[in-house]
């Protein structure tokens, strides 16, 4: 039951962004809406506005959407025009310049991309976050392929895209599977903190789904995923606040010991056995040292934490614009997949239907609010993006045409528009049978 509610709530809201992203525009420009449902099939809940929009529920919740006055539904229906007014019937959809029209189909997707950054600002904002550094751990095929890497060098970005947490390696190591040749890797040294680029030989790079699950693992080099030693609060009148430390600051050794990652912090201290201690950090890209005053019992144990957290919280701006960009990177990273699973490069056993979001709606409902917006977000993206492949029956299909009709100047022939039309149809409805067939496969395996 949790499931079910929890799709029906997920799928409802998306279809209620993505369709009312339509209708705002169509209101805006004049254009009559006759219905904005949600949910297919039978109507069982109708109520009608000011302005004779009928709002309704339909009896499938799978999808929805709106319906505005054309000339093709006049077309198919001569009768319809008695029930519109003579203003109605003047601001028809195809009466409308190109860029309204245009305007009206990619305020759909907009709309879901919209609710992405929203839902993102709000996560981002409201949840204190860590850190990441990835180290690189020395071993025999480091050494033989490149002597100027070093153990604990810090991997920073995958060829030209930084990485600054998991999501972004992986979106990043993902974004080149199937690639043969040299793959380059930024790197900062442990010792100069100076970056520099190393590359490494790859055939047929992260090919199979085993590969594509877990890309890390498949590394031409050890990755140790860590936190970061920056701090990310300090608590007053605590060891740390009084030597000086502040948010932002990143340790870089303790009583002369290198510092790579925060766990270290703790173990140098409990290790120390030393009333006084040497920390080094670097804040604004100056390196500080000052004195850390620490107090044992009489079995050597510290008496209390030096009181430093890693957890940071962010601004609504830093918050918003990371938003703004997690949005278009996972938008771009998702028409790179679909261009990957199209040349199979990238394998389409992660393609989900129905029943595969159904069930981590479930999951992630159970798993709390957060995760369940963060699916949200993830999904508004993917319908976004989908939406705006050159398709027709879907939005880009319409962008596609319509940008046809600027450059030679007239619409596509009905007869050349209906055969586009029924391909689309049968492409899209081919996409989610294979997707539910997806869902089956693995439910049964």
């Amino acid at each position: 039951m949790t499931t079910l509610i929890a799709f029906i709530v997920l799928l409802s809201i998306l279809v209620v962004i993505h369709e009312g992203g339509h209708y705002i525009v169509l209101r805006l420009c004049g254009v009559h809406v006759d219905r904005f449902s949600v949910g297919m099939g039978p109507v069982i809940f109708s109520k009608k506005d000011k302005k004779g929009t009928e709002f309704a529920i339909s009896a499938l919740p799978l999808g929805g959407y709106v319906s505005y006055l054309s000339k093709k539904a006049l077309d198919i229906d001569p009768e319809l025009k008695s029930k519109f007014t003579k203003e109605q019937l003047d601001n028809l959809f195809e009466t409308k310049p190109k860029w309204q029209r245009a305007l009206v189909m990619f305020a759909g997707p907009l709309a879901n991309f919209i609710l992405a950054v929203v839902i993102f600002t709000f996560i981002f904002a409201s949840q204190p976050t860590l850190q990441t550094v990835f180290l690189v751990s020395n071993d025999e095929a480091i050494t033989s392929a490149n002597t100027q890497i070093d153990n604990n060098d810090e991997l920073v970005a995958v060829g030209r895209e930084n990485v600054e947490n998991p999501t972004d390696l992986r979106l990043a190591l993902l974004s080149k599977t199937g690639y043969s040749g040299p793959l380059e890797f930024k790197f900062k040294s442990s010792k100069t903190k100076e970056v520099y680029v190393s590359s490494f030989n790859v055939i047929n790079f992260l090919s199979t789904p085993e590969e594509q699950e877990i890309p890390e693992k498949y590394l031409p080099f050890n990755l140790d995923i860590q936190i970061s030693p920056v701090v990310g609060s300090v608590e007053q009148g605590k060891p740390a606040f009084v030597s000086g430390l502040t948010e932002g600051d990143e340790i870089v050794s303790i009583d002369g010991k290198n510092v790579f990652h925060f766990s270290q912090i703790s173990q140098l201290i409990e290790s120390s056995n030393k009333d006084k201690l040497m920390i080094s950090y670097m804040r604004n890209n100056t390196l500080y040292s000052s004195e850390l005053s620490l107090e044992y019992d009489e079995n050597g144990k510290l008496i209390d934490k030096i009181g430093v957290s890693a957890y940071f919280s962010r601004s609504f701006i830093n918050s918003f614009a990371k938003a703004v960009h997690d949005t278009y990177n996972l938008s771009i990273k998702t028409l790179l997949f679909i261009g990957k699973m199209i040349s199979g490069n990238m394998g389409t056993d992660n393609l989900s239907g129905p029943v595969g979001i159904a069930k981590m709606s479930g999951e992630a409902a159970s798993a709390g609010v957060l995760p369940f917006l963060y699916l949200m977000a993830i999904l508004s993206i993917s319908l976004g993006v989908l939406n705006l492949l050159p398709i027709p029956v879907l939005d880009g299909g319409h962008l596609t045409m319509l940008a046809y009709e600027a450059v030679v100047g007239k619409p596509l022939p009905e007869r050349i528009e209906a055969f586009a039309y029924n391909v689309g149809g049968i492409l899209l409805l081919l996409i989610i049978v294979f997707a539910v067939f997806n869902d089956i496969s693995r439910w049964l395996s």
